[in-house]
């Protein structure tokens, strides 16, 4: 446990909490440093299964500190939770907003709370959003939500967040961090670690792809995973009519080669 980052694992679920409550959770190089440190934990520990992360009450992160004594705070975690291999959910459970709101869109799962506020203001202060936020809003709510959301810095609530498929679920914000953990301890009782890391992967990955790429890398994997441990204990569940047993290690089981990054462009 830290002063800016609370850490805590039960039943194959980490949960890490934001906690500056009397800043609203606004986000600090300390905080930053601290959640790349306990997601490159959560990477590597078998262990864990799934992720949540979640703020204090009364909010998940109302955007970067810009006090003169915390310095420039930057969204761009190392490693972000979508390079994480494990499931990674956000418990949305106030207002996001800025870098606040671009943390949470790089998770694999979103619930919002309902009567929060949101956005992407930056450039209402003569800044740009960092934390990937043009590589992933796109990609979860299409280039005409996006542009609208970057372009104006307006802000939206939990409704509109998910109409537009930001959020997973849109919920009252005392039943958001309940849900979440909900579906991470589904997913650590549930989903063989193999797959479901290797299916994050190519979920993330696989936009910047040709379908042929994708095809073959499906292939590729599903063959892997069938040889593995897992692979074989899943079909015997299913043979005897049982619950899987599983046993298998991403630390261990992960590809000797890697999925390729897709390629972006140059600002020349």
């Amino acid at each position: 446990m830290s002063s800016e980052l609370h850490v805590d694992v039960s039943s194959g679920v980490a949960v890490l909490t934001l906690h500056r409550p009397a800043q609203q959770n606004a986000f600090t190089p300390t905080m930053a440093a601290e959640l790349g440190a306990a997601l490159r934990r959560c990477d590597g520990e078998d262990a864990v299964r799934a992720v949540v992360v979640t703020g204090t009450p009364p909010a998940f992160c109302a955007g970067a500190d810009l006090s003169d004594r915390v310095g420039e705070a930057s969204a761009t975690i190392d490693p972000p939770p979508w390079r994480v291999r494990k499931p990674v959910i956000a418990a949305v459970n106030g207002h996001a907003v800025g870098i606040g709101l671009a943390l949470a869109l790089q998770c694999d799962l979103r619930y919002m709370a309902r009567d929060a506020v949101y956005g992407l203001n930056q450039v209402r202060r003569a800044a740009l959003a960092d934390g990937y936020a043009h590589w992933t809003l796109p990609r979860l709510v299409g280039m005409a939500n996006a542009a609208d959301i970057m372009l104006t810095g307006r802000t939206f609530d939990g409704d509109e967040a998910k109409a537009m498929g930001l959020a997973n679920a849109c919920l009252p914000a005392g039943e958001v961090l309940p849900t979440a953990l909900a579906v991470a301890h589904d997913i650590a009782g549930g989903a063989a670690p193999l797959p479901a890391a290797l299916s994050k992967r190519l979920l993330w990955e696989g936009l910047g792809m040709s379908p042929e790429a994708v095809g073959r890398l499906e292939t590729e994997l599903h063959d892997y995973v069938a040889a593995s441990v897992d692979g074989s204990e899943g079909m015997a569940a299913l043979r005897d009519r049982r619950q899987p047993k599983w046993t298998g290690s991403i630390s261990t089981d992960w590809p000797a080669w890697e999925l390729p990054e897709p390629e972006r462009p140059r600002l020349d």
